[in-house]
């Protein structure tokens, strides 16, 4: 599966690599998206590395954390391609996608929407795994069979439900303060209620509290990596650490949560343990 109309809109030399931003038309959303792409010398010599996904939070872009989380020096020594896909379609005219709380719906919150008038562009679960993915193994040099995922916030959100919720995709999940009980929390009842409507009923399958209690076994078992800063404003009204690793020991799947004193919610914390990250992902990804 190939790119329809790929474009490269620029391109950095960085730490014996490449880092890349591009857009291209996509057939799931209906509209332009774009993303970046770190790879690392190891591909460019002609190796076939794994890919690490990140997905990122609430008014971020493709951009974000390849300019501000200082992961391709670390990514680069252990020969990690990195994926950053934009949060949302843009541009779909859609009142509010710009200020996205103001109605609790406008970020992409890496499900389907099935609600009108999102239902029609809002299909980033669907442009994740059945598009940008295959894409990007088929057009670059990249091992299909080699995949990690990892996010913050609402991208952490996304990276835990995505693993649970597509199972042998991908090797290996981790997350930066991620929304782990959207259901139960006032960003996710808000966008839930957007996007899938007031049956709360539905709202199970984006949930990784939920999710990860319904698992018969443990999905993970090399483990799962959390990082939390107990500095962060949102962490007791959002985010809900404590009910995610109620529902991992419920299932008997490792996980590793890590509470930090004194770190925030933002980029200096991702920037601080972001290396961490990558070697957990690196133990399961190279082979």
């Amino acid at each position: 599966m190939a790119f329809e109309r790929l474009e490269l809109l620029s391109e950095h030399g960085c730490f014996g690599g490449v880092q890349r931003f591009y857009k291209h038309a996509s057939r799931e959303t209906g509209l332009p998206m774009r993303f970046g792409l770190f790879l690392p010398p190891q591909a460019l010599g002609g190796k076939s590395v794994p890919v690490l996904t990140f997905l990122a939070g609430l008014t971020c872009t493709e951009e974000t954390f390849a300019i501000k989380a200082g992961a391709q020096r670390t990514a680069a020594q252990l020969g990690l391609a990195l994926l950053t896909p934009d949060t949302s379609p843009r541009g779909a005219g859609v009142d509010s996608e710009d200020h996205h709380w103001d109605f609790g719906v406008g970020a992409g919150f890496y499900l389907d929407a099935t609600r009108a008038p999102w239902s029609g562009h809002w299909r980033m679960e669907s442009y994740l795994l059945q598009e940008l993915l295959p894409a990007v193994v088929s057009e670059f040099n990249v091992d299909g069979a080699r995949l990690g995922l990892f996010g913050h916030s609402m991208g952490g959100h996304g990276a835990l439900t995505l693993a649970l919720r597509h199972p042998g995709v991908f090797r290996s999940v981790s997350a930066f303060s991620p929304i782990c009980a959207p259901a139960q929390c006032p960003w996710g009842r808000k966008a839930f209620t957007g996007y899938l409507g007031q049956d709360a009923s539905t709202w199970g399958d984006h949930d990784a509290c939920l999710l990860m209690a319904l698992q018969p076994t443990a999905p993970y078992p090399l483990g799962i990596l959390v990082d939390q800063g107990l500095a962060d404003k949102y962490l007791v009204e959002q985010l809900h650490p404590e009910a995610f690793e109620a529902a991992c020991a419920q299932a008997g799947q490792p996980l590793t949560l890590r509470r930090h004193e004194g770190y925030d919610h933002g980029y200096y914390f991702i920037a601080s343990f972001v290396d961490d990250h990558l070697r957990h992902h690196a133990q399961a990804l190279t082979d």
